[in-house]
Parts: C-alpha cells; sequence; structure tokens
C-alpha cells in the first residue's frame, strides 16, 4: 500500500459513508436500535393497558395499549427508514 493511500477500513475513507455522509456501521447501528424499540413500545403499551385496566375495573384496555404500543412501534420504524433514505 503506497504511503498516502488512504485506508479501505478507515472511517474516513468516502466509500464506507453513504449519500447522507453517515458510515455502514453508524447507519446498522440506527437499524439496530429497532429490534429494542419495537418490542419495548408494544410491552409499555401493554403494561399502560394492564395498568388502565386495573385502576378503572374493566378487562379490554389491555388490548387497546397493546395496539397503541404496536402502532408506536411501527411509526418509530417508518420514522427510522425515511431518517436513512
Amino acid at each position: 500500500m503506497a504511503a498516502n493511500a488512504p485506508d479501505p477500513h478507515s472511517k474516513d475513507n468516502p466509500e464506507n459513508r453513504d449519500a447522507s455522509g453517515r458510515t455502514n456501521w453508524g447507519q446498522m447501528g440506527n437499524y439496530a436500535q429497532l429490534a429494542f424499540v419495537f418490542p419495548a413500545a408494544t410491552v409499555i403499551g401493554w403494561l399502560i393497558g394492564v395498568g388502565l385496566d386495573k385502576w378503572l375495573h374493566t378487562t379490554w384496555l389491555y388490548i387497546v395499549g397493546l395496539i397503541l404500543g404496536i402502532i408506536a412501534g411501527f411509526v418509530e420504524l417508518i420514522r427510522t427508514v425515511a431518517k436513512n433514505s
């Protein structure tokens, strides 16, 4: 390798960046967060629904919380994909 040739594995190498200037690892990190955000949003929505069920003495609000949690997960998925496109 020549003395002044760029390192092909360096984050400063323009070939390792996408059109928005992010490195491949940075973009992969953004998508990997969805593995945690999507289930977390679902579980949090379900827990809020269960809490409301206990507080209001109902038996169906957990389903509403679950559906809202799933919707929140999909909204975050769409935002992440749109931000990286």
